[in-house]
């Protein structure tokens, strides 16, 4: 007869928490089943595979899923390069999910997990039930899968932010949408740099992913004449707008918010601050004209990209009892660690299964979606919080409890809830931040890395 502990866990995603999840469990010699809804392995990655990353190959493999790869003959990159998204899914990722063969699925996007034959409202037994879950096969074939646990490590690139402040889109952001991008450019690619070249484009956003797009945008410019960016933030500019800059110990990082500042500074870009988007108007030529929750009206653009930051897709969770922060949608016990409202520059504290456990026994959200909404995370931390998952699962409690994990200094901080404050950073706000970055000029020849976080490149840790 099957027993609930003979299932396998059922993890969400082919990321690189997810994968890293898998690894972790063969290794303590529990079946898993990671579903995946693209075609291959890191589907999101793929998705950004043009942008570099801040954090060097060291910083991005976990140690279980080195162990699991080293008999198929595979060599980790060198330790101090800095990866591309495509880099990282060719030459990583999906090399560990081709290792884990037939336990990833592929075309099979889960629509929703339960536990079997109790929805939400039902105690009795409930403990005692598998998981089910729910996916929906590519040809649109169902099917139904049991799981002795859940780890949801899908991150949160499907779902990007409005341009609205408010959470919600801003009037006429759908009917112009033909003209909104929530992605980086790629360049590289004809039609997409010739939907920028010679053009206005207003960039939205104040993180890693904004940096990125005007860093990239004021290279176009230096070879197409007219290209031109309004970079629209909520808040002021203070010596924390641009990162950490030299203080940064991700130095990519830093370099990033420098390459955004130089963009400013050499006048391929206008920085429009306290600006909170509230109407998007048609204009003459096909423009389109943003209007201010406070009236201002900026000159029409021809493109709008939109970098303001990523959100959970906890629809197909809704069965479940998760504990969930109502600000941040991440696990109660880890959203003051990581809200933007409370946090400062600095380490992430070390967290695991303890801090990412739900009411729901046995579902752990990891990855950038344990995260929600807020705007930053690292590879580092998702692959040591799935190790405590895992460990967990396999009631290995002593190793479960033992997190350790020393991050980098983000060189950057939000300050007691002003971090989206249309008026902070007008005055010295004094706190933990780092000075003003000087001005580094970004000229022919001189290469910068375009960077941005690992699961998502579409948030900086100050927010939007």
């Amino acid at each position: 007869m099957t027993t609930t502990a003979d299932l396998p866990v059922v993890v969400i995603g082919t990321g690189p928490a997810g994968l890293a999840a898998a690894a972790h469990l063969v290794e303590r010699g529990i079946e898993p089943l990671v579903l995946e809804a693209g075609p291959s392995a890191a589907t999101a990655v793929r998705d950004w595979s043009h942008v570099r990353l801040f954090s060097t190959w060291s910083e991005l493999t976990d140690p279980a899923a080195e162990k699991l790869l080293a008999p198929a003959g595979w060599t980790k990159p060198a330790a101090d390069t800095y990866p591309t998204g495509g880099d990282w899914a060719e030459q990583y990722l999906q090399p560990l999910a081709d290792a884990l063969g037939d336990k990833v699925r592929y075309g099979a996007t889960v629509t929703g997990v339960s536990r079997l034959g109790r929805d939400r409202i039902v105690d009795a037994d409930r403990e005692q039930q598998p998981f089910t879950i729910r996916i929906e096969l590519a040809d649109g074939a169902e099917e139904r899968i049991l799981g002795r646990a859940v780890i949801d490590a899908s991150g949160t690139w499907s779902t990007p932010g409005p341009i609205g402040a408010d959470g919600l889109p801003a009037l006429g952001e759908h009917a112009t949408s033909a003209h909104i991008s929530y992605r980086i450019p790629d360049l590289k690619d004809p039609a997409v740099r010739a939907r920028y070249a010679g053009r206005r484009t207003a960039v939205i956003g104040s993180g890693a992913s904004a940096f990125t797009a005007l860093a990239t945008l004021a290279e176009l410019a230096k070879n197409e004449p007219g290209t031109h960016s309004v970079w629209i933030l909520r808040r002021g500019i203070s010596g924390s707008t641009f990162g950490g800059g030299s203080a940064d110990q991700l130095p990519a990082r830093g370099a990033l918010g420098l390459a955004a500042k130089a963009a400013v500074d050499d006048g391929h870009a206008d920085a429009v601050t306290g600006f909170r988007t509230e109407v998007i108007e048609p204009a003459d030529g096909d423009r389109l004209t943003l209007v201010g929750e406070d009236g201002r009206r900026l000159d029409p653009v021809d493109e709008i990209i939109v970098l303001t930051g990523l959100r959970p897709d906890l629809s197909f969770l809704s069965e479940l009892r998760l504990a969930l922060d109502e600000r941040l949608q991440a696990p109660v016990e880890l959203a003051p660690l990581i809200d933007p409202n409370q946090h400062s520059c600095g380490t992430v504290y070390p967290h695991g299964h303890r801090e990412l456990s739900h009411p729901e026994q046995g579902v752990y959200l990891v990855g950038m979606k344990s995260y929600g909404r807020a705007p930053t995370f690292l590879a580092m931390t998702g692959y040591e919080q799935v190790r405590s998952v895992t460990a967990a699962i396999a009631g290995d409690t002593e190793s479960a409890d033992r997190v350790e994990l020393t991050l980098p200094e983000t060189g950057v901080c939000g300050g007691a809830g002003l971090f989206d404050d249309p008026t902070a950073g007008q005055a010295d706000e004094g706190g933990c931040c780092a000075p003003a970055a000087a001005l580094v000029q970004i000229g022919t020849g001189i290469s910068v890395p375009v960077a941005a976080a690992e699961e998502t490149p579409s948030g900086g840790c100050c927010g939007s």
